[in-house]
């Protein structure tokens, strides 16, 4: 049975989220968000995806969303 922190991340990702989004939104530190998440990467209930940014640019829409996230706190 998945701890109550995990299921709250597995709902709230049915669609892509970054950990700083997931932090925000769950209203859980930082650095417990990452731990959660890699360990649940480990094993396979999530997918890590990096972004592949040539450019060098952040994604407007993720920013837009993490602020979004931080208003709400």
């Amino acid at each position: 049975m998945l701890a109550p922190e995990c299921q709250a991340i597995l709902q709230f990702c049915l669609d892509w989220r970054s950990v700083a989004e997931i932090s925000a939104v769950l209203r859980m530190p930082l650095g417990v968000a990452r731990i959660l998440v890699a360990d649940m990467s480990a094993d396979g209930l999530v997918r890590i995806h990096q972004r592949d940014d040539s450019e060098g640019r952040p994604d407007l829409h993720l920013l837009e969303r993490v602020l979004s996230g931080l208003r709400k706190i």
